[in-house]
């Protein structure tokens, strides 16, 4: 992929991003920063953050790289506070934020469950209902949850990773109903499997990328940049009347 739109819209909007230190994240804040967007981004990962800030900082507006752990409610809330004062009130949010480590059912422990769903699931809820206070004020704005392909493909060996994922969408109709009065869109955006660094260094193999072309309808790899463009077009005014639905970008594996 060459080019994306322009969303005029975009410009000057203060946008947050979750987990935005690597892989997706990373190019969700490359792109929205290339629109001219205000971007916030929180990370746990403060050396690889604090270099993609760096990396972008001769843009319209730099990014604002905010070191946390999502788990730790407050900590997010520290941090999108932070951002809320770097750029101002908050108009689109992405919680992009995952860890999808493989577990087995066997070895999963209460504690391990907890922290399975805090990290894949809890901070979207309480990111948005944070940021929902910005925008009932300005008469709008738009949540983009992620999800994933994995629990719709009864994929194994990795249980409350899925579960949370399959979750999110049942989170996102939710606001999307109880938020719609306030001109606020919520949805969800789905990735299939994404070739990142990190995936490519730990789980993608041959036998992998044989699962890929056959289940994929296009046989090419899809990459972080092609969820970057459907998350501009979800968080621009050109989705004005985008919400409650699934948006999957997976090569139609699905």
């Amino acid at each position: 992929m060459t080019s994306l739109a322009q969303y005029p819209s975009l410009m000057d909007r203060t946008v947050l991003i979750t987990g935005g230190a690597t892989g997706i994240g990373a190019s969700l804040v490359t792109h929205f920063v290339r629109q001219g967007a205000r971007v916030g981004f929180i990370d746990i990962d403060a050396d690889a953050g604090a270099a993609l800030a760096a990396s972008l900082g001769d843009a319209r507006h730099a990014p604002h790289f905010v070191e946390a752990d999502l788990t730790d409610i407050h900590a997010l809330e520290s941090g999108i506070d932070a951002v809320r004062q770097r750029f101002g009130p908050i108009a689109v949010l992405l919680n992009n934020a995952a860890n999808d480590r493989r577990h087995s059912i066997e070895e999963t422990t209460p504690p391990q469950w907890d922290a399975g769903i805090a990290v894949n699931l809890k901070h979207q809820f309480f990111a948005a209902r944070n940021v929902s206070v910005d925008m009932r004020e300005a008469g709008g704005g738009s949540i983009v949850n992620f999800g994933s392909i994995s629990w719709m493909l009864k994929q194994g060996g990795m249980p409350v990773y899925t579960t949370a994922k399959a979750a999110v969408q049942g989170l996102t109709r939710s606001l999307a109903r109880d938020l719609g009065k306030f001109n606020i869109r919520v949805n969800t955006l789905v990735p299939g499997w994404v070739m990142t660094d990190k995936q490519l260094r730990l789980w993608v193999d041959d036998a992998a990328r044989a699962d890929i072309a056959r289940g994929q309808c296009i046989d090419r790899p899809l990459t972080a940049e092609h969820i970057a463009a459907m998350a501009l077009f979800l968080a621009a005014d050109d989705s004005a009347m985008c919400t409650a639905q699934d948006f999957v970008v997976d090569g139609g594996w699905t």
